[in-house]
């Protein structure tokens, strides 16, 4: 059986209508559209949006105080806000602020989500932080988000441009928040994984103090803190920090030590000079006459400084060829005598002096014993850490050896120290 075919001449007209109707476009408030200028009259632009009228955009759009104008020709393509559906003329009411506004809502929650990292134009202050400008939004900026070294002076960033990260974005209640303390943080720890994959064990760097404790100082080295630990500050023996260096202070130091996994540098002031202890015992021989000055004295007897980054121990029992009740009732701190060196051992950082062998009296002048030949005795050094305890009597009896130099080069940083906040 044969087919019908309907002619193109009885397509209704009811037909097409809906045909059209289907085809245009159908608009709400709120929508952000493209269009193509049509005119560009003294008054408005008309935008071809695909409805079934044009859209029209007042020139004073074109022309807002504070912005740059807007000139738009004929056949020019606009993303536009669509206001207004339909006014009482039939024609949809667009905006091409509102579109670029809605645009930069739609850009700024997009950086949120993706965790980016932007600037931002301080412009304000208020007495709950500061108000930025992010790509032409208006944003804030809580004082307790605000960067540690400048939460005590907000003023201090009013007309400049920081590193800020969204926190939250919020377009129904044209809500802005920003973070810069976030952002600091985000930056310092990309900084720390950066610094540590280029630091090695015995590079030398430079860095700004930027804290001091009493077990040492923190250097700044760009992305993390490095701790110089007291004993590393100088082969002198230092008993405060601050004698050497301060806050803001610009050193080159040696790393010795290094722990990703709980971020910690460890680095040294003093090896960035030879150790005086290397040649000790070229330098002091035996038997030498040498001048040293007194820096601290003890029941068992004084230390003298006899070069920089060395001390030697002078033992009460060789101050003089007479019994010595205290050591303070021959030698004070701070006074310079000549002594004779009596032993110096590198590999245990230990010089013992002796004040009595350079003066007669000894031994060998008379009685028994005469015109034999004096062996000091071999002076048992004192633990480090009972130089101010411990029992004094029982060192004195077996006598000293010299202060060794401070203990090992390597220091652990102690469990509960963490560096100062960053500037």
């Amino acid at each position: 059986m044969a087919s019908t075919l309907v002619p193109d001449e009885e397509i209704t007209m009811e037909q097409l209508l809906a045909e059209e109707e289907h085809v245009i476009r159908a608009l709400a408030h709120g929508d952000i559209v493209d269009g193509t200028v049509v005119r560009v009259d003294p008054d408005e632009v008309l935008v071809d949006i695909g409805a079934k009228s044009e859209g029209v955009i007042s020139n004073r759009e074109l022309s807002a105080r504070g912005e740059a104008s807007v000139v738009l020709n004929a056949g020019d393509q606009v993303k536009v806000y669509v206001v207004q559906p339909e006014n009482e003329d039939g024609n949809v009411v667009l905006s091409l602020r509102k579109a670029r506004a809605e645009g930069i809502w739609q850009a700024v929650a997009q950086k949120e989500s993706e965790g980016e990292i932007l600037d931002a134009e301080v412009r304000e202050q208020n007495k709950g932080g500061l108000i930025v400008n992010i790509m032409g939004l208006r944003g804030f900026l809580p004082s307790s988000q605000v960067a540690r070294q400048f939460s005590g002076n907000l003023m201090e960033l009013v007309g400049t441009k920081i590193p800020v990260k969204i926190l939250e974005v919020n377009r129904k209640r044209n809500r802005l928040i920003v973070s810069q303390r976030a952002a600091q943080d985000e930056d310092r720890a990309r900084q720390r994984e950066e610094l540590f994959e280029k630091l090695q064990i015995g590079d030398v760097v430079t860095g700004k103090v930027s804290g001091l404790t009493s077990y040492g100082a923190f250097v700044n080295l760009g992305g993390a803190d490095g701790l110089i630990h007291i004993s590393e500050l100088s082969w002198d023996r230092i008993n405060n920090v601050s004698d050497m260096l301060n806050v803001g202070d610009e050193v080159r130091v040696k790393v010795i030590k290094l722990d990703p996994e709980l971020s910690r540098i460890s680095l040294s002031l003093r090896q960035m000079s030879d150790d005086p202890w290397d040649t000790i015992e070229d330098r002091f021989p035996a038997g030498k006459a040498i001048t040293g000055e007194v820096t601290k004295t003890k029941k068992y007897g004084a230390f003298l400084q006899i070069a920089d980054g060395v001390e030697g121990l002078l033992h009460i029992s060789e101050l003089s060829w007479d019994h010595v009740e205290r050591t303070e009732d021959v030698l004070k701190v701070g006074e310079v005598v000549e002594v004779m060196v009596l032993s110096a051992d590198k590999v245990r950082r230990r010089i013992s002096l002796s004040l009595r062998q350079l003066h007669g009296g000894g031994p060998t002048d008379e009685g028994e014993g005469a015109g034999s030949t004096y062996e000091p005795p071999a002076y048992q050094f004192p633990d480090d850490g009972d130089e101010d305890g411990g029992d004094d009597d029982d060192a004195a009896a077996e006598g000293s050896g010299a202060a060794s130099a401070p203990a090992d080069a390597t220091h652990e940083q102690p469990a509960a120290a963490a560096p100062p906040d960053e500037a």
